[in-house]
């Protein structure tokens, strides 16, 4: 494990899975400074259980937006990926391999509410202005909100000297695609006004950033996630991404990102993920004939590129004692290797006493991980 001097005016840190304290005693010590000339002592843990994950800093520091995203995105799916999402298109320009993930310090509470409000109500909001004499009703179908939050992730590298200092960050605008009035009413957003506001509000947000100090010439990566309804059961996507190169005062080169998610079955989609959908419903209706207890399983599908990725499968079951959960965890193991043989797969089965057992198939290893909680 190494021992490093960080500035206390840095930003925080985001502890990602996979990222484990090593054993031993030798350190490394580094020496940064702030303006102020303060000093901290941080922790780089050594392992890393896969390349792509970023390695973090200890102890952990919060975001300074911290909790806000629970309040503005609609579901937990979506404030999951909002996040999970922005990381996958940080790799593409901070390598985990000489970079240091941090949660962002520079967006703190009360700019981000500033930022998410109205202009009419606030000089500053990046949302359009509520029009006078209009209700409330009125103002959320003829000039929904279009941002709904904003994510802020920092990264960090090791210089020459053995010094930490930032060197990039990236900033994803979380756009609702469904305006709700207070009488429950939805007016959906189209997705080219989406991308239009989107690219704009992403113009005058690195504008600001670059105010700000120590922002003036690192990269900024920008990216621009699509928000589901209240209702869904799987997340939104980011759907482009630009970057503002150092120096530079606004993004260049915006890109389309490819990537969705797909709940199985399948029922308005069959046609564009047909064989996909066939091997699910197969596997569901062996589950079906096998136990007479009823099991409801619903899987989501992460297509990048329009390849599948990776499939989470969620399995709610009725059944009462572990010598059942055992058969049903062995039997479903074996119908996961038979469908999706060369898919990433996670099972996840639980039922009212909370999780009893998790399956991963991972391609390339022998046989599935199987792990039966408590067991």
């Amino acid at each position: 494990m190494k021992r490093v001097w960080l500035a206390t005016g840095l930003v925080g840190i985001l502890l990602l899975g996979g990222c484990l304290p090593s054993i031993g005693k030798d350190e490394d010590e580094v020496v940064q400074e702030n303006e102020e000339n303060v000093e901290e002592t941080v922790m780089i843990p050594d392992v890393k259980l896969k390349d792509e994950f970023y390695q973090t800093l200890i102890p952990f520091k919060k975001s300074a937006s911290r909790g806000l995203i629970v309040s503005n995105l609609y579901t937990k799916y979506d404030m999951q990926e909002a996040e999970e999402g922005l990381l996958r298109l940080s790799v593409q320009n901070f390598s985990p391999s000489t970079h240091y993930f941090q949660e962002g310090q520079y967006i703190d509470r009360d700019t981000a509410r500033s930022w998410l409000s109205r202009s009419s109500s606030d000089e500053a909001g990046l949302n359009p202005p509520a029009e006078e004499g209009l209700t409330e009703e009125q103002v959320a179908e003829q000039s929904p909100n279009i941002l709904a939050h904003i994510v802020e992730q920092n990264y960090l590298i090791m210089t020459d000297d053995k010094k930490l200092r930032l060197d990039g960050i990236s900033i994803g605008l979380a756009l609702n695609s469904i305006s709700y009035s207070r009488n429950g009413r939805e007016t959906r957003i189209d997705d080219n006004v989406l991308e239009q506001e989107g690219m704009k509000i992403a113009e005058e947000v690195v504008r600001r950033l670059r105010t700000m100090d120590g922002l003036a010439d690192v990269p900024i990566v920008v990216g621009l996630f699509k928000q589901e309804s209240r209702n869904s059961i799987h997340p939104g996507t980011y759907f482009a991404t630009a970057v503002a190169e150092r120096g530079k005062a606004a993004p260049a080169g915006w890109k389309k990102v490819n990537e969705k998610y797909v709940v199985f079955p399948a029922s308005s989609e069959t046609e564009n993920y047909r064989d996909m959908n066939t091997a699910f419903e197969q596997l569901k209706q062996e589950v079906d004939a096998y136990f007479p207890s009823f099991v409801n399983i619903i899987g989501t599908g992460f297509y990048k590129d329009g390849q599948l990725q990776s499939l989470r499968i969620q399995v709610p079951i009725q059944f009462f004692g572990t010598s059942e959960i055992i058969s049903f965890t062995q039997y479903l193991t074996a119908l996961i290797v038979k469908y999706f043989p060369n898919v990433y797969t996670e099972v996840s089965i639980s039922t009212s006493n909370g999780p009893e057992a998790l399956i991963i198939n991972e391609p390339g290893e022998k046989e599935p991980f199987v792990h039966i909680y408590g067991y």
